[in-house]
């Protein structure tokens, strides 16, 4: 390499500017915070408090009645005893440099307790972490702060990177230069090159280029006299910046705090900097916090839908590892034409099962950017484990055209996520460290934030959930011209018909969730305004509908989406759909369930721009509370976060979250009832019911067993039920009363009042099977059965849930009203009792 470039490697005491948070070639570095210099300062050696004989190497540095905190200032290690267990839980496994199994980068990542992905120039991802780029260059310093410590890293060296070697070559010019080399050196090459043909080019292997093969690639550059000023052309001739014109240098810090029987592990994003042109992609905080060696017994809770359970060492490393964002998908990110079936993560919380031990991890800031990552031994290391990461920037792609050529361009998001990241550590012992213990600790947690609702009054009966469809569009011809007009399915005069039919059944507590009724049917454009669809009965058609269903005791929730809208008069494409990082409106496709594909050829819904959200929704309740209805359905305010990258008015996810809490928050004090689709977490507080709650886990392969840990959450606090029977996957009934049963849900039909042919060539033929007609007496049949049972534990927890054996399940509300229910096909003997295949038998409290 050239003097020049090593001069300017070595003057790291001129780059006290270098973290200013400007942008752009040759321009500062990026901070989420302040300015700071990129210098590393090592801080003075730290007293100890106490200290504590198993922990060689550690010193005590703050402690409470209930936990001890200790690091090595060292290796940034850290452990926390639980006083009154007495148990030790580490940062990093301490047997590591045992493990036979991991090498190279992996071996590293156990002794780390920050990982860094950032992306490089053409986009692509790179990684750095504490351990093999900021602590083995003794590039790590503490600090005691208030209840705790703080440890700070930099990452990057003046040493040469693979930044000193040409982003891209031209082929004439890669020949050129491997022409020079030997064996050697064009084997050294070859890896640390990948071949682009559409642009006859080679393009740098950053991934490739770790350890001793770029130690080999600097080699055979530096043996053909590659200088500085080579570099500088070869950056020229792809218009490219020159490459390693800074070095790249980063830095974190992770702030470690008692609170309680907690540990509270927080990165601030104000002391995250990175150079502007390797933005941080995501940051992953202390992955083997707690693992579990391959002797150990027990399992990793992960939030998949309604909760699951992989057992330690269950050898399932030909699967994918496990890994879900909180809160779904956003869809401004979220262009696939192919739909995830799989459940989302509502509550952000993860956690490690030991015998008689147990931790919970609850993602106190920075859930809406989060992941959720957890694996099995026998795959990268000898360790079963699981943590949080945290998006930091997003990156999009921009296709450009040009002379018959196309070049697709990275885009990232213009300022990083503005919220710091931060897990709580519960540490749970003896009959507690139990997914039972898991979910009874979350549930006071929430209580005590305000997060739940306080327990719901005790019903006669159990909800029956139902849902009306009002109207939907349909493509009509007048004289051969097609028009979009609105097909009722049922009408106001319809809904009541049905619903005088259902009470006649024997059904009670009915939950009318009514779509389809304002702004033009079930799809609607946005709700800023309340225009009642003339086709199901008109203004004065819901007011009368409203009468009625209070006169007969029936809770009515008319349904609306608030985050996403069809194009009309009051809702512009181009001013007020959420932007992608493509700088296009966010556009929704409907999904053909056959092919589980969007469908290009139908009419698109677009995300609604978050800062639009409550606004629209102080609009909608002027005109929605003069209809009298005492509760409203609110479809996907509890269900999506969106993000904004509209330019210069980009908003994160972590700023949507805030705007629909304000949002539930304004509905609520109104004083309706609030039904909700979905129900991450932070919409707790303000509903009453959830329809299409978590039930049920996604089943990945890696998953050894789904559990209620959602249920028990929430139960006793909110009502709640999972998709609606007929249109769910459920192919036998028993097996659905059975899952009521187990996981204290209420029932749930969708229907129509027109036969079902009348959505045939419409939009909406996911709705195969909704006349009601159909389903009435098989309704009235089940919420029976599963009526007789669950009407004993209205407004009650789930105080614990367990698996007795195979397809035998055991749950016991708060008032000791248990069930076993076995999903067999042949009788089965449990807690000596005879359970029946499909069956179920009760006790217990006042059955």
């Amino acid at each position: 390499m050239g003097k020049a470039r090593k001069a300017l490697l070595l003057s790291l005491v001129m780059l006290g500017s270098l973290f200013a948070g400007c942008s752009g070639p040759g321009q500062e570095a990026k901070t989420a915070g302040s300015p700071a210099t990129a210098v590393f300062e090592q801080g003075k050696p730290l007293n100890a408090a106490f200290s504590d004989s198993r922990l060689a190497g550690m010193k005590g540095v703050a402690e409470n009645g209930q936990m001890r905190l200790f690091i090595n200032e060292e290796t940034g290690e850290i452990a926390v005893l639980h006083t009154e267990s007495n148990q030790l839980w580490f940062s990093n496994p301490p047997e590591r440099d045992q493990d036979t199994l991991a090498a190279g980068v992996n071996k590293g990542l156990l002794s780390s307790q920050l990982q860094l992905d950032f992306y490089n120039s053409f986009g692509q991802i790179n990684s750095i972490n504490t351990f093999t780029d900021s602590i083995a260059y003794k590039q790590i310093s503490s600090e005691t702060i208030p209840d705790g410590v703080r440890v700070s890293y930099q990452f990057g060296t003046v040493q040469a990177s693979a930044e000193d070697l040409p982003a891209m070559l031209s082929k004439e010019r890669y020949e050129e230069l491997t022409g020079k080399m030997d064996k050697t050196g064009k084997r050294a090459v070859a890896i640390a090159y990948k071949e682009e043909t559409e642009k006859s080019a080679y393009v740098r292997n950053d991934s490739a280029l770790q350890g001793l093969q770029l130690e080999r690639a600097l080699k055979a550059f530096e043996a053909i006299g590659y200088t500085e000023e080579d570099l500088q052309k070869d950056a020229a001739e792809f218009n490219l910046e020159e490459a390693g014109q800074e070095p790249r240098i980063f830095q974190a810090a992770i702030e470690y705090t008692l609170d309680g029987d907690s540990l509270i592990a927080r990165v601030p994003v104000e002391r995250i900097y990175y150079p502007a042109e390797y933005p941080v992609n995501s940051v992953s905080l202390l992955s083997f916090f707690g693992a579990a060696g391959q002797e150990e017994k027990g399992s990793i809770l992960v939030p998949d839908g309604s909760g699951a359970l992989i057992h330690f060492n269950n050898g399932k490393t030909r699967y994918s590892a496990y890994q879900q964002t909180v809160y779904g998908t956003d869809q401004t990110m979220d262009t696939a034409d192919v739909v995830s079936r799989e459940e989302a993560v509502r509550l952000p919380v993860f956690g490690i099962l030991k015998e008689q031990k147990a931790f919970l991890g609850i993602i106190e800031e920075g859930a809406p950017v989060a992941t959720i990552n957890a694996d099995v031994a026998g795959r990268l290391n000898s360790y079963n484990y699981a943590y949080p990461s945290f998006y930091v920037v997003n990156k999009g792609s921009v296709t450009l055209d040009a002379n018959g050529q196309q070049r697709s361009l990275p885009r990232f998001q213009e300022n990083p996520m503005k919220s710091d990241f931060q897990v709580r550590y519960v540490f749970l012992s003896g009959e507690n460290a139990t997914y039972q213990g898991m979910a009874q600790y979350y549930q006071q947690y929430l209580l005590g934030k305000d997060g739940l609702p306080q327990p719901a009054a005790e019903a006669e009966d159990l909800p029956f959930y139902l849902q009306l469809d009002g109207s939907i569009t349909k493509k009509k011809h007048v004289i051969g011209i097609p028009y979009n007009a609105l097909e009722p399915l049922t009408t106001f005069g319809q809904a009541q018909m049905i619903l005088d039919k259902v009470q006649a059944q024997g059904i009670h507590n009915i939950k009318l969730k009514y779509t389809g009724w304002f702004n033009g049917g079930m799809n609607h454009g946005i709700p800023d305004r309340i225009h009642v669809d003339g086709a199901v009965g008109g203004k004065k058609g819901l007011k009368e509908f409203a009468q009625y269903t209070g006169r007969q005791g029936i809770s009515l929730f008319p349904d609306m989406s608030i985050l996403t809208a069809l194009s009309d008069d009051g809702f512009s494409v181009t001013k007020d759909a959420a932007r992608t990082l493509r700088d296009i409106p966010a556009t929704l496709y409907p999904v053909n369930p056959v092919i589980n594909r969007r469908d290009r050829n139908r009419t698109p819904a677009y995300v609604v721009a978050p800062r639009l959200v409550g606004g629209v929704v102080e609009q909608m309740l002027e005109g929605f509370g003069k209809l009298n209805t005492g509760g409203i359905s609110l479809r996907d305010l509890a269900d999506r976060l969106n993000s904004d990258y509209r330019k210069h008015e980009q908003m994160d996810r972590t700023e949507s979250q805030e705007i629909s809490v304000k949002a539930l928050a304004g509905i609520a004090g109104k004083g309706l009832e609030v039904m909700a689709s979905g129900g991450n977490d932070y919409a707790l507080p303000y509903v009453t019911d959830l329809t299409e709650a978590p039930l049920s886990s996604s089943g990945f392969k890696i998953e050894d067993e789904s559990i209620p840990f959602y249920p028990m959450v929430v139960h006793g606090h909110i009502s709640y039920t999972g998709k609606p029977y007929n249109l769910s996957t459920y192919t036998n009934p028993k097996q659905y009363i059975l899952k009521c049963l187990e996981y204290g849900s209420g029932v749930f039909f969708e229907w129509i009042a027109e036969p079902n042919y009348k959505v045939k060539d419409t939009e909406y033929t996911d709705l195969y099977a909704v006349n009601y007609e159909l389903w009435m007496n098989e309704a009235a049949e089940i919420y029976g059965e599963v009526n007789s049972v669950l009407r004993n534990v209205q407004g009650q927890s789930i105080a614990s849930h367990e698996k007795l054996g195979e397809g035998v399940f055991k749950t016991v509300y708060g008032n000791g009203v248990y069930v076993i229910v076995n999903y067999n096909g042949t009788q089965v003997t449990a807690e000596g009792k005879v359970i029946e295949a499909e069956s179920y038998t009760t006790g217990g409290g006042h059955t």
